[in-house]
């Protein structure tokens, strides 16, 4: 049960006009700093994860009892991988409190870059987790895959509950409300596959296998990344 204890980083300013929904806008980047300067200050990043086997025929990680993962989308993402890594990450509660604060207050703008600053700053936090994840596996001899979450593609959200649970998210102080909605809300879980690494591959990280926004179906996505030039 490795707990993961985010390193400083800075806050992706142009991550976060896209989380925003602002990409191709003139907002006034002046409010997006103060924002992702305003976030770095209160945020407080962890993470949680755990390795288990994994049996990408049935789709099944090795749990007591067994956890039957569903959907196409997931089967194909984890074809071929023997383990898996559940983790779950968070930024904690206090800038969900100030966000709504600053809304309370009128400070709409501010309130809805903070916001965006908030969701930036959990998927860095996962980000540093991969890194320091795939350096551990790699020693071990595995390749990793791109982090998959619940509600991607088919994969149904009602699957969060033992995500969480198997993660021990509850160990960092992540809960699921009745909807199936993390508490605090900038919070994710998710899983990763790993691979044997054959003995002639040189890939040192995972970029090779990262998320393709333009084979996703969801079009209407304000984080949609655009094909690249």
């Amino acid at each position: 049960m490795p707990i993961f204890n985010s390193p400083y980083y800075e806050i992706d300013k142009k991550e976060t006009k896209r989380y925003a929904g602002l990409r191709n806008s003139d907002f006034d980047e002046g409010k997006i700093e103060e924002a992702c300067e305003l976030a770095r200050l209160i945020i407080k990043p962890t993470g949680i994860w755990e390795i288990y086997d994994y049996d990408s025929k049935t789709q099944t990680v090795a749990t007591i009892p067994p956890f039957k993962l569903h959907g196409n989308a997931i089967g194909k993402h984890l074809n071929g991988c023997t383990k898996v890594i559940l983790l779950a990450a968070t930024v904690g509660i206090d800038i969900e409190n100030e966000i709504t604060s600053l809304f309370k207050e009128g400070k709409y703008s501010l309130s809805l870059m903070l916001d965006a600053a908030a969701t930036t700053a959990v998927e860095q936090n996962a980000d540093l987790m991969e890194k320091a994840i795939n350096n551990h596996v790699r020693k071990q001899g595995y390749n990793m895959k791109w982090r998959f979450s619940p509600g991607y593609g088919d994969w149904p959200i009602e699957q969060q509950k033992e995500m969480l649970h198997l993660s021990k998210g509850d160990e960092i102080g992540i809960s699921l409300t009745e909807s199936l909605m993390l508490e605090p809300r900038k919070s994710i879980t998710a899983i990763i596959g790993l691979y044997i690494m054959e003995e002639s591959c040189t890939c040192s990280s995972t970029n090779s296998d990262e998320h393709d926004c333009s084979q996703c179906d969801k079009l209407d996505c304000l984080a949609r990344r655009l094909p690249k030039a």
